[in-house]
């Protein structure tokens, strides 16, 4: 069958969907990949670990085929709003470019409109369709704000990440209670009084 690349839907639902060709190729792949490192992929418990892992690979690297700006533009209101919004502690399950396992953490992405907002839970979008990637977590910081400024041209952007990188607690170095932190700022947060202020307000609580 031919292969097509997956388009995002307007409402940018999740839903898995596997181009076929792909997932044919990755599970041969995969197959050949178990023969390697010694296994045998015809016995019971390995008989459609292929598959599984070709479906799982599509999956988390869904964002290759979703639009951040397009994921904005879809729900963006005039609104004469111009204090910060922040949206934190926004789950992000990427994959190190490097070696291929996952980076799991969080990030607090503010912005201060001019003119135009956007829906709340675009924003977290955003970061998973850059997430769902292969990535470094320093470009992952770097591309969700660009994305952010760019389309909505607000009058500031911030963005910070946290994360744990897998490939530092299972192999390398071995140091499983590591934290990775990026930031990055535009406009209005790199005044130190601004960025202080949403520094203080990801680290509060509500409770």
């Amino acid at each position: 069958m031919e292969d097509k690349k997956v388009k995002p839907m307007l409402d940018y639902a999740s839903i898995e969907t596997y181009a076929p060709e792909k997932l044919e190729q990755l599970t041969y792949h995969y197959g050949e990949i178990l023969k390697l490192i010694g296994e045998d992929p015809t016995r019971e418990g390995l008989q459609k670990t292929p598959l599984r892992v070709a479906k799982s690979m599509q999956f988390l690297t869904q964002g290759y085929d979703h639009d951040p700006k397009e994921i904005l533009l879809s729900a963006k209101f005039k609104e004469d709003y111009r204090q910060m919004v922040i949206v934190k502690d926004i789950d992000i399950f990427s994959m190190c470019e490097h070696h291929m396992i996952p980076f799991i953490g969080k990030a607090h992405v503010a912005y201060i409109p001019n003119g135009y907002i956007t829906g709340l839970s675009k924003i977290a979008r955003v970061v998973e369709a850059y997430a769902r990637r292969l990535q470094v977590q320093e470009r992952l910081t770097t591309q969700i704000k660009t994305a952010i400024q760019e389309t909505l041209n607000p009058l500031g952007v911030a963005v910070v990440i946290e994360s744990r990188h897998l490939c530092m607690a299972m192999r390398g170095v071995q140091k499983q209670n590591a934290v990775t932190t990026t930031s990055d700022f535009t406009g209005a947060f790199e005044k130190k009084e601004t960025r202080e202020e949403f520094i203080h307000l990801i680290s509060s609580s509500l409770s």
